[in-house]
């Protein structure tokens, strides 16, 4: 079949991981906010997030559901949360949130990536202060102007409504998810394509030299496969 057939072979089984990493990744954070706080999504700011984010990143609803099914029940599972930071390649700055039932594996196995591929963990707060925690939607649906005036007639507080290739992005305070999501809801928005909280850098960089990029991007995918990682937020941005 040659080597076209190969090519889309590896292909198919990359994209099948990384659909699965994805779809465990999900599950672990809605599991441990379902369990470690109401079941209701409504109440929960935490789950109503993850919940969010998973639709966002098209994960089955079956998926969803078996997650918050699981909390309900007897389940032992337990997962501890912990934030790491660290330098990368080009002067970058790292964040990285794992969700693990093994600390130590965590944090050895992303040490060994930041050493393996020119970078370094950094003590606690070395790096968190240059980023603000936010919560971030984006959809295709209306336009500025529309999604703005909504926000303001419903109390929300925003950051920002901008335009990025054709994508309306509203940044909010982390406290504010719930009240714009549900604002937005309102809107008829057919399909946010984000819904999340996350981490954004005060100010980007962007690295010039080819190299140091692709020796950064390395680092960056190598922390994504790993098993205990969640997410991976940086401060490059032609990354």
């Amino acid at each position: 079949m040659g080597r076209a057939h190969e090519v889309r072979k590896q292909s198919m089984e990359k994209t099948a991981a990384m659909k699965s990493a994805l779809y465990g990744r999900c599950s672990k954070e809605i599991y441990m906010a379902a369990k470690n706080g109401s079941k209701d999504i409504e109440s929960n700011l935490a789950l109503r997030s993850a919940v969010d984010k998973a639709k966002s990143k098209q994960v089955p609803a079956d998926v969803i559901q078996r997650a918050i099914k699981k909390a309900e029940g007897n389940s032992t599972d337990n997962y501890l949360s912990n934030r790491y930071e660290g330098y990368g390649p080009g002067n970058s700055m790292i964040i990285v949130d794992s969700l693990t039932n093994n600390v130590n594996r965590a944090i050895a196995d992303i040490r060994e990536v930041f050493n393996k591929n020119g970078g370094k963990i950094a003590t606690s707060g070395s790096v968190s202060h240059s980023f603000t925690s936010s919560s971030i939607f984006g959809f295709n649906e209306h336009n500025i102007e529309f999604i703005l005036e909504s926000l303001i007639n419903e109390d929300c507080e925003v950051n920002d409504v901008v335009e990025e290739d054709g994508m309306i992005i509203v940044n909010a305070p982390l406290n504010s998810f719930n009240s714009v999501k549900k604002a937005l809801d309102k809107l008829n928005i057919k399909e946010y394509k984000i819904a999340e909280t996350t981490m954004i850098a005060n100010e980007y960089i962007t690295i010039d030299d080819i190299e140091i990029l692709e020796k950064f991007n390395k680092l960056v995918d190598k922390l994504n496969e790993l098993e205990d990682v969640q997410n991976v937020y940086h401060n490059v941005e032609n990354a």
